[in-house]
């Protein structure tokens, strides 16, 4: 053969024609698999196991470098926005804005207040 197998994946490779039927072959992996094997879904967890680490790996370089927090708004915040990715509002899916409201509640008008003796939790059940 006319390529170095070690090099296959190296860059000096991608416009070869042996990366255009290399890459036509990975494009239509699952739809020839499901079609010829009847496999339904096939390697999910390689590369969602690849794209972590490759993203993890990615942050933590910039994230510990110089960029510092930009690498994650930039890296990935914006592009979570952008695409209107639903993680981005991880803390109201937990409920955080649970404790918020009940902050207001407890802090409002209506809110029972220690410093109101009339209105303390020893004085409000006393008989009058």
């Amino acid at each position: 053969s006319a390529y170095d197998r070690a090099k296959l994946m190296s860059a000096e490779y991608d416009n070869t024609e042996l990366a255009a039927e290399a890459d036509e072959k990975i494009r239509t992996f699952q739809a020839d698999a499901a079609r010829e094997a009847g496999v339904f879904h096939h390697l999910i967890t390689l590369p969602t196991y690849h794209t972590a680490a490759l993203s993890t790996h990615e942050l933590a370089q910039g994230y510990f470098g110089d960029q510092g927090m930009l690498a994650y708004v930039a890296g990935v915040q914006r592009k979570e926005i952008r695409g209107g990715i639903a993680c981005v509002k991880h803390q109201a899916m937990a409920g955080s804005d649970i404790g918020d409201d009940h902050k207001e509640i407890f802090a409002g008008e209506n809110a029972l207040k220690a410093g109101d003796d009339a209105k303390n939790t020893m004085n409000q059940f006393s008989a009058h």
